[in-house]
């Protein structure tokens, strides 16, 4: 196959003659493009040839794979067959699927290698792939460097054998799977939200069948999102869950994103709990069962799970990790945790309450059985009882992905010298800074602020939280925004608080 160009431009004869990939969709842990504009299709036939010959370089000779409802991943995940195929792989097709089904199918149709066809919770316009060679993990940096090698560089190897199967209903085998075992002593009344997203097919049937009374929320699948972009860290999307909660006295409103990995929740009261606290609440629900239990957490998590009286008194361990649902997954299965949580609403519950990967529809499960386990109290009293913090939605102003590490890297030098000189924030010291993932400053009452570079976008990714109040919560943001602003290459925010 001719080797991939990055200066095509879309309605030309050339576009239709040569692959186009351009470098800047190999992220961290998965790939992602806008699909026309940076990746043709001939463009994903090459990075399936690529993407082949890695796996065969890993003896993996198998692989599964499915497609998110937007309007051309179809035509995507054919043209990525199309080259996994001509890598001599044998590629085993569970249809249109949520994330975590084409995750589910490598355990249950023995399929070592998962390439998932997903833009996650991007806009439309946006095209991907959600990798792995080893069950239940995705690929991290080393793997998605030497993949972007073999693509760019037309390092792709054509090879005899290749094969394709397309399993029929392999929805139903998920959802037997995934609610296998699971039943509520009374009917909760959730509303399940999904923006119109793939997992609009999955969720609500899903919870229907452990007991619960669902109430359907943008569950009709629709690929232009007339309502909202189904990313349940979005205040749009959010707000709409609390009126909708409102609206039908429900209990909680689940929120699943658009390629069904992740899971946002809304109290009886209609007030957002950011996952990271939902994850506290799960942490304590399961360290009551398993004393001294570990857990992870992203950088971007509240610093609750280091004062809960709850999680102390159960003796759990907590490790802070870098965001991102590879790192997470593979830090979770490397400390042999219980569970691992991320505040973007990604779940990774290892035995005996999952396989080790994100599922939103299984962290929704896990949220009604630990409400059902609550005697009868509302999810708001739950929240109730945690220590009280002031914490930000995540936050993504605008930066270009050639710029937005060297933007944080100046920010996180400007903060050390500040810690290094004694200089104050808000009339605070600077207790701590962590980088193991951009970097997260600590005052004095606790209060803090992070910023990293996104994963998966041209973007920064702000998060603030203060133990005192809200007022605290908007001056370190305000602090922050400032420095931020100081850099050119810094553009509009997606939220504000």
């Amino acid at each position: 196959m001719l080797k991939p160009r990055t200066d095509l431009t879309p309605n030309t004869f050339e576009n239709e003659l040569y692959p186009l990939v351009t470098p800047n969709g190999f992220r961290e842990y998965d790939a992602r493009w806008l699909f026309g504009k940076e990746l043709n299709l001939l463009g994903v036939q090459a990075l399936g040839l690529g993407l082949g010959t890695f796996f065969q370089s890993r003896s993996v000779t198998r692989v599964a794979t499915g497609h998110d409802y937007r309007a051309y991943s179809l035509s995507i995940k054919q043209a990525l067959t199309l080259g996994l195929m001509n890598a001599g792989m044998e590629v085993v097709d569970v249809g249109v699927c949520t994330t975590p089904v084409a995750y589910y199918a490598q355990f249950a149709l023995d399929c070592p290698g998962v390439a998932m066809v997903t833009a996650s919770h991007n806009e439309n316009g946006w095209t991907g792939v959600k990798m792995g060679a080893q069950k239940p993990l995705t690929f991290g940096p080393e793997e998605m460097t030497a993949l972007k090698d073999i693509v760019l560089n037309g390092k792709g190897v054509e090879k005899a054998g290749g094969k394709y199967t397309f399993v029929e209903n392999f929805r139903e085998e998920y959802l037997k799977a995934v609610t296998e075992g699971h039943k509520l002593s009374r009917p909760i009344k959730v509303v399940v939200a999904t923006g119109n997203g793939t997992a609009g097919a999955f969720g609500p049937e899903a919870l229907r069948r452990i007991g619960a009374e669902v109430i359907e929320m943008d569950a009709k699948l629709d690929y232009t999102f007339p309502n909202y972009n189904p990313n349940p860290e979005d205040l749009e999307m959010l707000h709409k869950m609390a009126d909708a909660v409102k609206a039908h006295g429900a209990e909680l409103c689940i929120g699943l994103d658009g390629d069904g990995d992740r899971c946002g929740v809304v109290d009886d009261q209609g007030e957002e709990i950011f996952a990271d606290k939902v994850g506290v609440l799960l942490a304590r629900d399961m360290s009551t069962a398993h004393k001294g239990a570990q857990f992870v957490v992203d950088v971007k998590s509240t610093a609750i799970y280091n004062i809960d009286p709850v999680l102390k008194a159960n003796g759990v361990k907590v490790d802070y990790y870098k965001t991102g649902h590879s790192y997470i997954k593979r830090r979770t299965a490397e400390l042999k945790a219980l569970s691992g949580f991320e505040k973007s609403g990604h779940y990774f519950f290892n035995p005996p309450y999952g396989r080790g990967y994100d599922d939103g529809i299984v962290a929704a499960i896990a949220v009604l059985e630990m409400l059902d386990h609550a005697g009868g109290k509302k999810l708001s009293e739950l929240e109730a009882t945690l220590p009280k913090t002031w914490s930000s939605p995540t936050m993504s102003p605008y930066c270009p992905d050639g710029e937005k590490y060297k933007v944080v890297e100046a920010i996180t030098k400007e903060y050390e010298e500040m810690k290094e000189k004694g200089e104050k924030i808000l009339g605070q010291s600077i207790v701590s800074i962590v980088t193991v993932n951009g970097v997260r400053v600590t005052l004095e009452d606790g209060t803090w602020c992070l910023v990293r570079a996104s994963s998966n976008k041209p973007s920064l990714v702000v998060v603030v939280e203060s133990p005192v109040s809200e007022e605290g919560k908007i001056a370190i943001f305000r602090d922050l925004d400032a420095r931020l602003s100081k850099h050119k290459e810094v553009g509009e925010y997606d939220q504000k608080i």
